[in-house]
């Protein structure tokens, strides 16, 4: 069994510890906990990590944030993954910092990157995984907020946040999306 996860962000060291590129921290968390390695390979950084007899292919798009549906499209047609194994972690402004919520389907409540994936597999069913990131900025700040590196306390507390994140991709390839929603939303 073969599972898309794909960590939203840009790529490039300006970026690399920014709000929107919490996606590319998960998969890099989880990368430097099994020891495996992202390589440089068509539309993004992909590793291949192995869980329960299950297959990761763990994808972190090189196409920036706007044209995020151009890689996950090309990786799942590539490893021939059906669309329901795939999950895509995504920063949420709409979210108090640290809450995670798992959903199974949904809009794109404006974020530019699950509007390409959208665009481009015309599907809207796909599993997100929404990190909070909050919304502690003034009207028009959005980007700068979203785009600006983590607090020291926000910082602090991104550890055990990720550590779950983990336990959610594993969960959500061995049990599936609704019961590891089931146990893991309520969850603060």
């Amino acid at each position: 069994m073969k599972y898309l996860i794909v960590g939203l962000g840009n790529p490039g060291s300006e970026y690399a510890h920014t709000r929107h590129n919490i996606g590319f921290k998960i998969l890099d968390a989880l990368a430097d906990a099994s020891n495996i390695v992202f390589s440089d390979s068509r539309y993004g950084y992909v590793a291949e990590y192995k869980f329960k007899a299950r297959t990761f292919i763990l994808l972190k798009p090189t196409t920036y944030m706007n044209l995020s549906g151009k890689a996950v499209n090309y990786w799942l047609q590539k490893e021939k993954i059906p669309f329901e194994n795939l999950l895509v972690l995504t920063d949420d402004l709409a979210l108090p910092f640290g809450t995670l919520r798992l959903r199974g389907k949904g809009g794109d409540a404006g974020h530019n990157g699950l509007k390409s994936i959208q665009q481009v597999t015309g599907r809207s069913d796909y599993a997100r995984l929404r990190f909070g990131i909050g919304d502690e900025f003034r009207p028009g700040q959005q980007v700068d907020y979203v785009l600006a590196e983590w607090t020291k306390q926000e910082d602090a507390e991104l550890p055990e946040k990720i550590d779950t994140c983990i336990e959610i991709i594993k969960s959500f390839g061995t049990i599936g999306v609704a019961r590891t929603m089931n146990q893991f939303n309520k969850r603060k």
